[in-house]
């Protein structure tokens, strides 16, 4: 079992289908050789501090216990932090989002760096299915969904926005995951209440009954059985996530233990408020994003080196409670780890109907992601040009990859 803490602290596209096209094999060339497998480059920076990639974290690093890796950089000391003082620095390689919390909390919020472990990887056999999306896999219904997609991330050579994001709703999740969550909404105290559920994950030809003729547009199977609080504890959430979901929407089923009853739940999607989050956090706000992106209008921006939460096993130890660890408005720093990485960074603009929503100036949001897992690590929400949230995910290797078995 796994542990996943979940805190919630322009140009528009307007090319037509036929752009949402594969790469040639001439630009497909590259993957494997400039360009890792899935897209991330393969060099290091131009002064060392992000090195070439290895191939990522061995399957053997660190003794695996109840799903926990051991920490295999534990012996590591940070090499400089960044705090409140001295944050101005560093200001081309942070967030807006990390540098309103050095204004916010000037003398609490410290961001320890470490060196860069490019640990991230992917198991032999999907390297072939990969290669094969970059020449094949193209978007349809308007970007909204995917045609002749194998397996995990379609566009490792993303040409827009609206591709980027497809490689993190599409990523490489392991196949099948079982894992706790707990979701806090601090008070400006201190003070929470976790919310913990226990969420299975299966992609769907990992079913034993698996059919790809009945589940030829299904992208993967969650479920979410709520362990506690009281009031909440026994609802389960049932989702069969589809790829292409203009075809077919998402579908959802949720079963609340004090009416005991079974309802269809199309409303588990897009800003529909998520179960006690107190409005903070919305159904599409799950790993910062997930669901049909059709809503907004998405701007890549472009590559940047930034120090994100990376490898951060001390966070996600189990020896670790949640009182230790989460404090006003922040994590705590003595249990955090930053890295210098690469990202992709693109901002997004929400819509309503086909016309670009504007609140003043504009209401946006900027996300990052990591190249070399495909799974948004940031994400800063403005409101009218003003910052309002942050979002963010800490990552771990956690366990070896497993190979499917059909």
């Amino acid at each position: 079992m796994t542990k996943l803490i979940s805190l919630t602290i322009g140009l528009a596209l307007s090319a037509s289908i036929s752009a949402f096209a594969a790469v040639s094999p001439e630009q497909a060339t590259v993957l494997g050789k400039s360009l890792t497998h899935i897209g991330a480059e393969n060099s290091g920076n131009e002064d060392g501090s992000i090195p070439e990639w290895n191939g990522g974290l061995p399957i053997d690093a660190g003794i695996i216990t109840n799903g926990f890796r051991q920490n295999p950089y534990a012996d590591e000391k940070p090499i400089f932090v960044i705090d409140g003082k001295n944050h101005t620095q560093y200001q081309d390689n942070l967030s807006p989002g990390q540098v309103a919390l050095f204004k916010r909390y000037p003398e609490t919020f410290k961001m320890p760096v470490y060196v860069t472990h490019r640990s991230a990887g992917l198991p032999e056999f999907l390297i072939s299915d990969i290669k094969t999306n970059a020449l094949k896999t193209v978007l349809v219904e308007g970007g909204n969904g995917l045609e002749n997609f194998k397996s995990a991330i379609p566009f490792p050579i993303p040409q827009n926005g609206l591709e980027v994001i497809w490689n993190h709703i599409a990523r490489y999740r392991g196949g099948k995951s079982k894992r706790q969550t707990s979701t806090v909404t601090p008070q400006k105290n201190g003070d929470f209440v976790p919310t913990n559920l226990v969420e299975s994950f299966s992609s769907a030809d990992q079913l034993q009954d698996y059919d790809p003729a009945v589940s030829s547009n299904i992208l993967f199977y969650y479920m979410s059985r709520t362990t506690e609080p009281a009031r909440y504890a026994g609802n389960v959430l049932l989702v069969h996530e589809t790829l292409n979901q203009v075809k077919e929407p998402r579908m959802a089923w949720f079963y609340n233990s004090g009416q005991r009853r079974v309802r269809r739940a199309p409303q588990v999607a897009y800003d529909s408020p998520a179960e006690s989050t107190e409005g903070l956090k919305t159904a599409d706000g799950l790993e910062i994003f997930n669901g049909s992106p059709d809503r907004y209008e998405w701007k890549l921006v472009g590559k940047r080196e930034v120090y994100i939460p990376y490898n951060s096993y001390l966070a996600g130890s189990p020896t670790v409670d949640y009182k230790t660890l989460l404090k006003q408005g922040h994590l705590n720093p003595d249990y955090t780890r930053y890295e210098l990485h690469r990202v992709w960074r693109w901002s997004l603009l929400s819509r309503m109907g086909n016309a670009i929503f504007m609140l003043s100036d504009t209401s946006s949001s900027m996300r990052i992601l990591g190249q070399l897992r495909w799974r948004i690590t940031t994400m800063d929400v403005a409101i009218c040009g003003v910052l309002e949230r942050r979002i963010f995910n800490i990552f771990m290797t956690l366990r070896p990859h497993i190979r499917r078995q059909r």
